[in-house]
């Protein structure tokens, strides 16, 4: 190009310079700019530890700073985990718990005599505002004085009534506010653990933040227990005294006031005696917090109530709960809400299950260290004739036939072999009781020894582990096992674990009795039932259970329901659960016990009744050496003989006679305790390593008999006892 082209090095030069000037004044204003940033960061520091310099402290006053700093920081920590623990809590408060299921439902037992009721309608609801002004007195005097004046805890009530339990060195005074037990009724079971405490603290102050004073009075009035088979004051006006709750006398609020506490222990129709004194020291609150003089209370001491004559009621409270919460899925959404519901309970049977539950427990009780049980027993039709939710409902509602979620132990392996019968195995088929590891866990029986060759029937007799691990693993799998329990009407969630074979998953007493009602009852799911018939008070009939309910359905076919009883009636006979057999009457049934002795089952069934018994302690405190083969047989036992007498006695499916035509069960339950001590030996719970216990906490206890030690893999390591 020529001499004046875009080539000329003078031009390039000259149109670079501008550029290159920009740039290094963008690096300069860079520089300067983080110089004085830095300077100012420098100064700001500077002038503001000349600030805090003034809050400098030196000697004891730093050691009281210190303090509190670090008391702070771990009030903090503590925060943050106690709201997370409180967090699943919170679900409940999603859900409508307000409502108290709409309906009101008169139960009749399967004879169609009453047998109490549920559920309340609004009228049935005295507002506060019209509730006798003693009432209400008596109320807080006794539940909570300061009940206006706190935000769901009361710290200052909770310090006095720490200092009046020291002074008396015993529990005279309770720290919860009226809130927070409203939180527990509302919310939360009767479990005594720190985290039930922690989520009542945080669900009553949500409740405060969310109701008036006034609502969560009327709601705790409402809702509480009152014994008898009552919730609410006004109900429970109504069935002591036969009053409207706006007639009450002094003397009556005091004695319905002192039933908030221990509604078993104060109710005037078992304990007159007990009542009045309680209701004494109601009258005795009321004049302390200067709600009332001494002399407006005398009349009430000179002259205390008594309740109306209620001995002929009984009521199956533990059932009660359980059939409405049937009710209510069974029930018109849209209908009328003021039932009659026929149930199936027999009131014979259900006082018979409650005696032998309360013989046991006081027999036993003490020398086994247990403190709870739970019965379910069924027809095998699928009518419920008996639940026993637990030892005392005035003392906890929880119920522990239908909530309780407990390991199994050994009384799982029911479903797995039920699986193995009806993937095609028969009971005299051969398989190897011999070492096995599954994925680093392995398995062995309570002796710490194998038998070698034998057959399912006698593993299953016998309670050996390692066969049904083997099942799962070479032959079933999990997912078929957890399908099979699911078709025979288990309802719980199982873990799908495979220590699951063993008895790690946890179930209800009722699922165990629906799961083993279907070998009973020919293979056939889906008859349990406690509601026959709902009719409104006018006489029309809402719901059949004959017409409305779902035919059973068969999901275990004719020759696996054979062969597994053909070996289940071998177990009472012959096997670990010599304790429950029945003079001159075929049973069959299984055995089971957790990890550490925590949990003992024995759920057995004939040819006309299922039962499934559960003794234990609410706290997973391990009981002492109870085995399913003793206590819980004994209980079972003890229920079916009464249950039998007089009956038609029938067949179990694939047994051809119901009646014993060898050596009577009596003999057999007799035996010596050395040879019922030998048998019990199979089904001893086993016990888990350290390193076991940390890796597989999320199971919690193990099973009943002896799972025991590999040392290949501690991971999945488990010890025997």
């Amino acid at each position: 190009m020529g001499v004046g082209g875009m080539d000329n090095p003078s031009k390039r030069r000259k149109l670079k310079a501008p550029r290159a000037t920009r740039l290094l004044a963008v690096d300069a204003w860079i520089d300067s700019t983080l110089y004085e940033a830095g300077f100012k960061a420098r100064e700001t520091w500077e002038n503001l530890t000349i600030f805090f310099r003034r809050f400098k402290v030196t000697g004891w006053r730093r050691g009281v700073v210190e303090i509190a700093s670090e008391s702070f920081t771990w009030g903090t920590v503590g925060a943050i985990a106690m709201v997370a623990l409180a967090m699943p809590a919170f679900e409940e408060t999603s859900k409508d718990w307000r409502s108290q299921g709409d309906y009101a439902v008169t139960f009749l037992d399967r004879y169609g005599n009453e047998i109490g009721q549920r559920g309340i309608i609004q009228r049935d609801s005295v507002p506060v505002d019209e509730l006798p002004d003693h009432v209400i007195k008596a109320v807080l005097a006794t539940e909570d004085r300061r009940f206006f004046e706190h935000f769901g805890i009361d710290f200052i009530g909770l310090a006095r009534a720490m200092g009046e339990n020291v002074r008396a060195k015993s529990v005279v005074q309770g720290g919860s506010t009226l809130t927070q037990q409203l939180a527990k009724n509302l919310f939360l079971t009767n479990e005594r653990s720190m985290e039930r405490k922690i989520k009542e603290a945080y669900l009553a102050l949500w409740l405060e933040w969310n109701l008036t004073k006034k609502e969560i009075l009327q709601l705790y009035l409402d809702r509480a227990y009152m014994g008898g088979g009552t919730f609410g004051i006004a109900a429970a006006a109504d069935f002591y005294f036969d009053k409207n709750i706006k007639d009450v006398t002094v003397a009556e609020a005091a004695m319905l006031a002192g039933l908030f506490k221990a509604p078993g222990n104060y109710a005037p129709h078992i304990n007159l005696p007990a009542a009045r004194g309680r209701a004494n020291v109601v009258l005795s609150n009321m004049v302390e917090a200067g709600l009332m003089t001494e002399g407006q209370v005398l009349s009430a001491r000179l002259h205390p109530a008594t309740s109306v004559d209620r001995a002929g009621r009984d009521s199956p409270d533990y059932f009660l709960d359980w059939a409405f919460e049937e009710v209510k899925k069974i029930a018109p959404k849209h209908g009328p809400h003021a039932l009659v519901a026929r149930t199936t309970i027999d009131m014979n049977l259900q006082k018979a299950a409650e005696e032998s539950l309360e013989f046991h427990l006081r027999q036993n009780g003490p020398a086994y260290k247990f403190s709870e049980g739970a019965i379910v027993m069924v027809e095998n039709n699928g009518a419920v004739r008996a639940l026993v939710g637990g030892n005392d409902y005035g003392r906890s509602q929880f119920n522990r036939a239908t909530r309780a979620m407990r390991q199994t132990g050994s009384s799982f392996k029911t479903y797995v072999y039920t699986a193995a019968m009806e993937a095609g195995f028969k009971p005299d088929d051969v398989i190897s009781d011999g070492p096995i590891t599954w994925a680093g866990w392995s398995p062995r029986n309570y002796t710490r020894g194998y038998a070698g060759r034998v057959t399912l029937a006698s593993a299953l007799i016998r309670s050996l582990n390692t066969v049904p691990v083997r099942l799962a693993k070479e032959h079933l799998g999990i997912p078929a096992i957890v399908e099979m329990a699911a078709k025979m009407g288990v309802e719980s969630e199982l873990n799908g674990h495979r220590t699951m074979v063993l008895g790690t998953s946890e179930m209800t007493v009722m699922d165990q009795a629906t799961g083993h009602l279907t070998l009973a009852n020919g293979g056939f799911a889906g008859s349990r039932h406690a509601i026959t018939q709902l009719v409104t008070h006018s006489g029309q009939v809402v719901y059949d259970f004959s017409r409305d309910a779902p035919e059973p359905h068969r999901v275990v076919s004719e020759q696996a329901v054979a062969s597994m009883n053909s070996i289940m009636v071998q177990i009472p006979e012959t096997g670990t659960a010599r304790r429950a057999a029945l003079p001159g009457i075929r049973a069959a049934g299984k055995t089971g016990t957790t990890q550490a002795y925590r949990d003992a089952w024995f759920v057995g069934y004939t040819g006309n009744y299922t039962a499934a018994v559960w003794l234990g302690n609410d706290d997973f405190t391990s009981t002492r050496n109870m085995t399913g083969g003793t206590v819980p047989a004994m209980v079972w036992q003890r229920l079916m003989a009464y249950a039998h007498q007089n009956v038609e006695l029938k067949p179990i499916p694939g047994i051809e006679a119901p009646f014993l035509d060898r050596k009577p069960a009596a003999a057999v339950a007799s035996a010596s305790a050395a040879e019922h001590d030998a048998t019990a030996e199979q089904e001893r719970p086993s016990i888990l390593s350290a390193r076991t216990t940390r890796l597989l906490v999320s199971m919690a206890e193990m099973f009943e008999t002896a799972p025991a030690l590999t040392t290949s893999a501690p991971s999945d390591n488990l010890s025997s006892l």
